[in-house]
C-alpha cells in the first residue's frame, strides 16, 4: 500500500516538478523499507526504488547526500537479490545510474567504472523481449557516452550510439519514454560529432530531439531539459557551420527552458551558464555586443548560484572567464582579460591532479594570458601562457579528442611571443605544433582553420619554401570539404565567404614561386565554389554509365536530389509548429545522409581504374582542355603583394603567365570606391537593396552631379594597368581589325574588386590618342574557366523543337517605377521575329507569372526579359526579376536544368552586379542563368537609362539577325551575341560620345558564356 501510494505521488511529480510530491513519495518508501523485514523478497525492490527517489532528488536540488544514500540503498538492494532473481536486472541498472549521476557531481572515474560494470550486468541478464531491456541499453549507453567524453575513445561513444538505437528501436511510437530516449540518443551522436566533425550525426542529434521535444508536453518536467539539451545541439552545429539560424534558434529555446526552470530548481545554474555559451557563440559570429553584455550576466549570476565546493563551480568559472575573454578579443577593455584570467585561475585552483578536465582548462588560461601579452607586451604573461599550456600538452595522452586544440593554442603562444621577441626557435615550435595540430584534428572546420594558419605561417616567413605550396595545397582542399553539399546553397554562399581570401592569396603565392600553374588550380578550385558545384551534380555520366550502369543511375539520382535539397530546404525555425521543425529537421537529415552517401560512391568510383580523378579538383591540363578556339580566357588575380594574369590559349599545353607590376589591389579597390560613387551620383545603383525600397531601383538614370574624379581615370587605370599589357602580351595590339566579325575573342576572368570593374572597356576616351579594348577584342567574362570550358565541351546543337525566343516585359512591376519602354522593346523584337519566321512567343505584364515563365524556360532556347532587377545584399538566392504577378527569384532560377538553353538576354538592372561580400561566388542573375544551362547571358552591372536599353536590345537583335545562315528556318541562333553587344554598345557610344555621362550608359552592357 505504501509503495503504491509512493508511486502515484512519483507519478504526478514526474508531471509536475513539484518537490513536495517527491518528497512525500521517498518518506513513503522509507517507511515501507523500515518495515520490511529482513529476508523478506520485496525488500531489494523496495530498497533499490528508495535509491531511485533519492537520486531524483538529487537531481531538483544538489544535496550530495541523497545520491550517496541511494547508492547505499541500492548495493543492499542487489547484495539481498538472488541470483537469477527477476529483479535483478533492474538492480543493478539503478545502481549503475546512480554512479553515473554522482560521477557526474564528484568527477570519481571510479564511480564511472562501477557505474558502467553494473549497467553491462542489467544488459546481459535482461532477455530480449523484456520491456526493461531498452531502460538498460538507454543507461548503459549514457555511461559510455560520458567514460567517452573523459578519454575521447571513439569506440565507447560508437558502442554507445548502437546501444541507444537499439532502445529506441524497442520503444513502440506513443510509448512514455520515447521522447527521454530520443534525447539521449541525439545526445550521444552530438558527442561524437563534436569529435569527427561528420555533420551526419549532428543532423540526426537534431531530428532525434527535435522529435522529442515535439513529443513532450507543455507542462512536462522534463520540457525544459529537453529544450536546454536541443539548443546545445543546434549551438554545436552552429559551430561547425557558422549558420546564424541554428545558433539564434538555440538562444530561443534555451531562453525558453531557462523562464520554465523555477528558482532554487538545481538544474538552474546550469541552464544559466549554457544560454550564455549559446549567446558568446552568436557573439564571436555578429560581433553584437548587447549578446556578449547578456552571457556575461547570465554566467555571473549562475556562479553564484553554484555553492563553493560544487564539483560544476570550476567548469563554470571557465565559462565566464571565456565570454570576459571573447568581449576582450572586440573591445580591448583590459579590465575583462584581467577579470578571465582571475576567474579561470581560480578554476583551474580548484581543479583537482589528475581531473579529466584539468588540460584545457590549463589551455584556456594560458589562452588569455596570450591576449593580455598582445595587449600589454607583458613578458611575463606570455611566459605564463606557454608554462600553463606545455603543461596542459603534457597531461593529454596521445589521441585524446582535446589534443588537437591544446596544441594549437600553444602555437598561438608561441607565435605572437616569437612576434615580439623575433626568437626563430618560437616560430619553429609554432609550425611544428600547428602542423601536428592539423594532422590529429578530424573536425573539417578545425582542420582548415588550422591549415590556414600554418600556410600565413609559412608564407610570411619562409616565402621561398615549396612548403607555402603544399600548405595552401591543403586548405584549398579543406575549404571545398567544408561547403559540403549536406548545407543549402544559401549557407554555402556564407560559408564560403568567411574564407574568400584564401585562393588569391595561395595564387600570389604560386606566382612568386613560378607555378602560375598551380595558381590556376588552386583559383579554379576555390572560386565560384558553389556554381562549381552545381556544375558536378549535372555532369554528365556517360563514360560511367558505360562501365557501370547501376552505379552511374545511383549517382544521378543522388545528385538530382541533392541539388533539389540545397536550394529549396527550409531551416526549422522558420517555423512555429514542432511538427514542422520534426518534419524540417527530418530533411536536413536525409539531406545529410545523401551527401554522406554520395561521397561513399565517389570513393568507390575513384577506386576504378581509368576513374580515378573522377569529379575531383581540375589539374592545369584539364582545364586547358575544351578551351574556346575563337580567343584567349584571361584569368586575373588581385594581391596585395602582387597582381598578375593568366592567359589560356586553345592548343597551348602551358598557361602564360602574365605579371601586372603597375597595377596593385589598392588601385583595384580605388577604382571600384569611384565607380561606387560615379553611380550614386546618377542614381544608378542602389547602395543597400536591403534597406532601400524597390521603387529607387528603375532603368532610368537621374540627374549627375561631377565629381573631381570619374570613370575615364577607372578606364585608362584599367587600360594601363591590366587589360593593354594583357593584349600586348599576347600580340593583339598589332593590326587591329575594323571589322567587328575579324576581332578575335577575349574571356575575362576577374577575382576580387576587378570583379566589379568594366574590364571590357578599359580605354583612353580622353585626348588625341583614343584607345579601348573594343578596338583589338570581343569581351566576354566567365565566373570561372570551367563554367566556360564546360559549354564547349557539351555545346551540342540545340532541339529543333526547343529552338525559339520567348520575350516577356514587366513595365508596371508592383512597387517599382515605371518602365513603359519595356512593352515598345519587345514588341518590336517579336515582331521582327515573325517577320523572319522565327519561334517566337511574347507574353507580358499580366499574361504571365513567374512560374509560367520558368516553364517557357523549358520550351524555348531563348528568353528576353526586360523588366526590373533587384540585387539582394544579405540573401543573393533571393535576387530576383520583378513580375506583375511576383518575382522570379535566382533560387527558382537555379533549379533548371535546362540542357536546350542558348541564350538569355537579360534587359534588367543589375543583372551582374554580384555581391561585394562574395567576389569570386559570382552571385547574381547572370551567373544565375549560366548556372541553370544557359549557353551565354547578356545581362548589365548597374542600372541602366530606359531609352539605352531598348536602343542597344534593338541594335543587339538587329546584327543577329542580318547574320542568320541561310536555311534558318524557325530557328534563334545566339552564337553571334557577343559580337551583337560589342556592335550594339558601339553603336550607342557612336551616338552618345565620350562624356562621362554617356560611359555610364553604354559601360554596364556586359556578355558572359560562350
Amino acid at each position: 500500500m505504501l509503495n503504491n501510494l509512493a508511486s502515484s505521488f512519483l507519478s504526478r511529480f514526474e508531471h509536475t516538478g513539484d518537490l513536495g510530491d517527491l518528497a512525500e513519495a521517498i518518506s513513503l518508501q522509507t517507511r515501507a523499507v523500515d518495515l520490511t523485514p529482513a529476508g523478506d523478497e520485496h525488500l531489494p525492490s523496495r530498497l533499490s526504488n528508495l535509491g531511485n527517489s533519492l537520486g531524483c532528488r538529487y537531481q531538483s536540488t544538489g544535496d550530495l547526500s541523497d545520491i550517496s544514500r541511494a547508492i547505499s540503498f541500492q548495493i543492499q538492494g542487489v547484495y539481498l537479490t538472488p541470483e537469477g532473481h527477476v529483479h535483478g536486472p533492474s538492480e543493478f541498472n539503478n545502481l549503475g545510474r546512480s554512479y553515473k549521476i554522482r560521477f557526474e557531481r564528484t568527477g570519481d572515474l571510479s564511480d564511472l567504472a562501477n557505474a558502467i560494470s553494473a549497467q553491462m550486468n542489467a544488459v546481459h541478464l535482461t532477455p530480449e523481449g523484456h520491456t526493461h531491456l531498452p531502460i538498460h541499453l538507454m543507461n548503459l549507453g549514457g555511461s559510455l557516452t560520458c567514460r567517452f567524453e573523459q578519454t575521447g575513445n571513439l569506440e565507447d561513444i560508437s558502442a554507445a550510439i548502437s546501444l541507444r538505437t537499439h532502445a529506441v528501436h524497442l520503444t513502440p511510437e506513443g510509448h512514455a519514454d520515447l521522447p527521454r530516449r530520443l534525447m539521449n540518443l541525439g545526445g550521444s551522436l552530438t558527442r561524437r560529432f563534436e569529435r569527427t566533425g561528420n555533420l551526419e550525426d549532428i543532423s540526426a542529434a537534431i531530428s532525434l530531439q527535435t522529435r522529442a521535444v515535439h513529443l513532450t508536453p507543455e507542462g512536462h518536467a522534463d520540457l525544459p531539459r529537453r529544450l536546454m539539451n536541443l539548443g546545445g545541439s543546434l549551438t554545436r552545429r552552429f559551430e561547425r557551420t557558422g549558420n546564424l539560424e541554428d545558433i539564434s534558434a538555440a538562444i530561443s529555446l534555451r531562453t525558453h527552458a531557462v523562464h520554465l526552470t523555477p528558482e532554487g530548481h538545481a538544474d538552474l545554474p546550469r541552464r544559466l551558464m549554457n544560454l550564455g555559451g549559446s549567446l558568446t557563440r552568436r557573439f564571436e559570429r555578429t560581433g553584437d555586443l548587447e549578446d556578449i553584455a547578456e552571457a556575461i550576466s547570465l554566467q555571473t549570476c549562475a556562479v553564484h548560484l553554484f555553492p563553493e565546493g560544487h564539483t560544476d563551480l570550476p567548469g563554470n568559472l571557465m565559462n565566464l572567464g571565456g565570454s570576459f575573454t571573447c568581449r576582450f578579443e572586440r573591445t580591448g577593455n583590459l579590465e575583462d582579460i584581467s577579470a578571465a584570467i582571475s576567474l579561470q585561475t581560480h578554476a583551474v585552483h580548484l581543479t583537482p591532479e589528475g581531473h579529466a578536465d584539468l588540460p584545457r582548462r590549463l589551455m584556456n588560461l594560458g589562452g588569455s594570458f596570450t591576449y593580455r601579452f598582445e595587449r600589454t607586451g607583458d613578458l611575463k604573461d606570455i611566459s605564463e601562457a606557454i608554462s600553463l599550456q606545455t603543461h596542459a600538452v603534457h597531461l593529454t595522452p596521445d589521441g585524446h579528442a582535446h589534443l588537437p586544440n591544446i596544441l594549437t593554442n600553444l602555437a598561438t603562444s608561441f607565435l605572437s611571443r616569437f612576434e615580439s621577441l623575433k626568437n626563430d626557435s618560437d616560430l619553429l615550435d609554432a609550425i611544428a605544433l600547428q602542423t601536428q595540430a592539423i594532422e590529429l584534428t578530424p573536425d573539417p572546420r578545425t582542420k582548415l582553420e588550422g591549415a590556414i594558419g600554418w600556410a600565413v605561417l609559412l608564407n610570411n616567413f619562409y616565402p621561398c619554401s615549396t612548403s607555402v605550396l603544399t600548405a595552401f595545397g591543403a586548405a584549398l582542399d579543406l575549404l571545398t570539404s567544408l561547403a559540403g553539399l549536406e548545407q543549402t546553397v544559401q549557407h554555402r554562399f556564407t560559408m564560403v565567404g568567411e574564407f574568400l581570401s584564401i585562393p588569391g592569396e595561395a595564387a600570389a603565392a604560386a606566382f612568386r614561386l613560378g607555378r602560375p600553374d598551380r595558381a590556376l588550380e588552386w583559383l579554379e578550385q576555390g572560386r565560384c565554389l558553389v556554381w562549381g558545384q552545381q556544375s558536378q551534380l549535372r555532369t554528365p555520366l556517360d563514360a560511367l554509365n558505360a562501365h557501370d550502369p547501376a552505379l552511374a543511375a545511383r549517382l544521378l539520382f543522388i545528385s538530382q536530389h541533392l541539388e533539389s535539397a540545397g536550394s529549396s530546404r527550409q531551416h526549422s525555425s522558420t517555423s512555429n509548429s514542432w511538427d514542422r521543425k520534426a518534419s524540417h529537421e527530418a530533411d536536413a537529415l536525409k539531406h545529410s545522409q545523401l551527401a554522406s552517401e554520395r561521397d561513399r560512391i565517389l570513393g568507390h568510383i575513384r577506386a576504378i581504374p581509368g576513374f580515378e580523378t573522377f569529379l575531383q579538383p581540375l589539374r592545369c591540363t584539364a582545364i586547358l582542355s575544351h578551351l574556346p578556339r575563337s580567343g584567349p580566357v584571361i584569368v586575373l588575380n588581385v594581391h596585395q603583394h602582387r597582381c598578375d594574369a593568366i592567359a589560356l590559349q586553345d592548343g597551348s599545353d602551358e598557361v602564360l603567365h602574365i605579371p601586372l607590376p603597375s597595377f596593385t589591389l589598392q588601385k583595384a579597390k580605388w577604382y571600384q570606391r569611384i565607380l561606387t560613387a560615379q553611380l550614386k551620383d546618377h542614381r544608378l545603383r542602389i547602395q543597400d537593396v536591403e534597406q532601400t525600397s524597390e521603387l529607387s531601383c528603375g532603368r532610368a538614370a537621374g540627374p549627375y552631379n561631377a565629381k573631381a574624379r570619374d570613370v575615364h581615370d577607372i578606364l585608362e587605370g584599367l587600360w594601363r594597368g591590366v587589360v593593354r599589357p594583357t593584349l600586348d602580351a599576347l600580340g593583339f595590339l598589332v593590326g587591329a581589325s575594323s571589322s567587328i566579325n575579324a576581332l578575335p575573342r577575349i574571356w575575362w576572368c576577374p577575382t576580387g574588386p576587378l570583379s566589379f570593374l568594366p574590364l571590357h572597356a578599359a580605354g583612353v576616351y580622353k585626348g588625341m590618342q583614343v584607345e579601348s579594348v573594343a578596338d583589338y577584342v570581343v569581351s566576354s567574362y566567365t565566373p570561372s574557366v570551367a563554367a566556360l570550358t564546360q559549354r564547349v565541351e557539351n555545346d551540342a546543337p540545340i532541339d529543333d523543337r526547343v529552338s525559339g525566343l520567348f520575350l516577356t516585359s514587366q513595365p508596371t512591376a508592383p512597387g517599382a517605377p515605371r518602365i513603359l519602354g519595356t512593352v515598345k522593346e519587345v514588341s518590336a523584337i517579336h515582331t521582327k521575329a515573325q517577320e523572319l519566321q522565327i519561334r517566337a512567343l511574347n507574353l507580358s505584364g499580366d499574361a504571365i507569372t513567374p512560374k509560367e515563365c520558368l516553364e517557357r524556360m523549358e520550351e524555348y532556347s531563348s528568353i528576353h526579359l526586360a523588366c526590373h532587377g533587384i540585387q539582394e545584399t544579405l540573401n543573393p538566392l533571393r535576387s530576383r526579376f520583378l513580375f506583375h504577378k511576383g518575382g522570379l527569384d535566382l533560387n527558382s532560377v537555379m533549379q533548371k536544368n535546362l540542357p536546350n538553353a542558348d541564350l538569355a538576354y537579360l534587359s534588367a538592372c543589375q543583372t551582374s552586379a554580384g555581391q561585394e561580400s562574395l567576389p569570386d561566388e559570382a552571385v547574381h542573375l547572370a551567373a544565375g542563368m549560366l548556372a541553370a544551362g544557359y549557353r551565354r547571358v547578356v545581362s548589365t552591372m548597374w542600372e541602366i537609362g530606359d531609352e539605352s536599353a531598348s536602343q542597344v536590345a534593338s541594335d543587339f537583335y538587329q546584327y543577329l539577325w542580318s547574320r542568320r545562315p541561310e536555311g534558318s528556318g524557325s530557328r534563334f541562333d545566339g552564337t553571334l551575341s557577343a559580337h551583337a553587344l560589342h556592335y550594339a554598345t558601339q553603336q550607342l557610344r557612336d551616338r552618345l560620345g565620350n562624356t562621362n555621362a554617356s560611359l555610364l550608359a553604354w559601360i554596364p552592357f556586359v556578355h558572359y558564356g560562350y
